[in-house]
């Protein structure tokens, strides 16, 4: 799943070809000397080549960053790859080049889980010393979404997270809390409704709502190297219990247990969910002819333990190559898109900015009316597990949490199998 920069729609991220790359590439140490490139390339100026997956934006909005750019730099013009639209074909495309040390990738777009599996590889240029890009005016979140190793290896380009879309007709005022949540599932019994539903087939969409319900309730998966897994824990069982809970006793419809983005989103824009758990585009096609919610969807940030919960991050990240020859002209690059001109062609575009003070831009608002509830929640928001053996973490995390809500594993034994699954990832 990508929660990829074009599509609010997540995809899946990396597929069992990539886990076969990881194996084959020797992604297995964070110092290894065969594939260091942080001293590769050069530091010149110079034409470069931006490699980002195929942009769906009505606006053509990677262009329209591209021509931006090359207006004012004759000298050192931009070339847009446009790779294809499938997450899989992006990722093994970098991997082939990068892995052959090719220099003509200077920069390029990752989505989140990828940037630590990069970074591990060394085949990112860390953004330190004279590379250091300046990170005090964007959302927190998204800068640690390029952080791996407590050391900085991608910028954010826009992001994601994230809401809870609600029946306004039926609910006044949103929960805040997930047993507020849980007590409203009364007004869904008596409008002959499912109360909540997120995305619970087997795939990466549930990683993803797990995650948001573990790290809402402060549990983790992974330590700060990537390495260390920390899912066994009080706060993780909790987490995770409240869907079981939800899903064992009806709020949680039986038939979510199917449900990835379209089937969870149809569901809301047919009347038959009070709440749903989805992407920040659900919210115009929510209100087109034809849904049955049209005029009646409230946005909330997800509800958390005690307040707003935690979202998991969505977005794109944008690196440079460790083999670039004109890294001096691909961080320029990098610190435009970062900027306030850059930032509101991509918010213009429909896009979530990485800049918070976009969000109150009554210009944008009225554009998309969910910025605020979505600020909170990237506010609070954190990355998918930050490893370099993502893939495997993820099947940990959806294998087991998919077992818990079968009931086929104690939410007791499915944390440890995680956590036992997390730690065979890294070795």
């Amino acid at each position: 799943m990508s929660l990829h920069s074009r599509a609010v729609l997540p995809r899946a991220v990396l597929a069992a070809a990539a886990v076969a790359m990881l194996a084959v590439t020797g992604c297995s140490s964070d110092s290894d000397s065969s594939d260091s490139g942080s001293s590769s390339g050069g530091n010149g100026r110079g034409p470069i080549t931006y490699v980002e997956g195929k942009d769906t934006t009505e606006s053509g909005v990677v262009r329209q960053l591209v021509d931006k750019w090359n207006e004012t730099h004759p000298d050192e013009q931009v070339t847009f790859k446009e790779q294809s639209n499938d997450a899989d074909q992006q990722h093994d495309d970098l991997v082939q080049n990068l892995q052959a040390k090719q220099s003509n990738y200077d920069v390029i777009a990752l989505d989140l889980p990828w940037t630590a599996e990069f970074a591990a590889r060394n085949w990112l240029q860390p953004l330190t010393g004279e590379y250091a890009l300046d990170t005090s005016a964007l959302l927190p979140s998204t800068v640690a979404s390029g952080t791996y190793n407590n050391t900085l290896y991608a910028a954010p380009k826009n992001t994601n997270g994230g809401l809870l879309f609600y029946r306004k007709d039926l609910v006044p005022t949103a929960p805040t809390t997930w047993a507020e949540m849980m007590a409203s599932c009364e007004i869904a019994k008596t409008n002959d409704m499912g109360c909540y539903a997120g995305q619970y087939a087997p795939y990466e969409g549930l990683t993803v709502n797990t995650a948001e319900a573990i790290n809402s309730y402060g549990g983790t998966f992974v330590g700060p190297d990537g390495k260390t897994p920390t899912v066994d824990s009080p706060e993780a069982r909790a987490g995770l219990q409240e869907l079981v809970t939800a899903y064992s006793d009806g709020n949680i419809p039986k038939e979510a247990i199917t449900y990835k983005e379209p089937e969870s989103q149809s569901a809301f824009e047919s009347g038959k969910l009070l709440f749903l758990r989805n992407w920040p585009s659900v919210y115009e096609n929510a209100n087109k002819d034809g849904s049955a919610v049209k005029d009646k969807v409230g946005v909330a940030p997800l509800p958390g333990s005690t307040g707003v919960g935690t979202s998991t991050l969505g977005g794109y990240n944008i690196a440079i190559s460790a083999f670039s020859k004109n890294k001096a002209t691909a961080l320029d690059f990098l610190k435009f898109i970062t900027g306030e001109q850059a930032q509101r062609i991509i918010g213009e575009s429909g896009l979530p900015p990485v800049l918070p003070a976009l969000y109150d831009d009554p210009a944008l608002i009225e554009k998309m009316p969910y910025l605020p509830a979505l600020k909170a929640g990237i506010e609070n928001a954190v990355p998918r597990p930050v490893t370099p053996f993502y893939p495997a973490v993820s099947k940990a995390v959806q294998d087991n949490a998919y077992a818990a809500l079968k009931g086929e594993k104690s939410v007791d034994q499915a944390i440890k199998d995680m956590q036992a699954g997390i730690e065979s990832a890294g070795q």
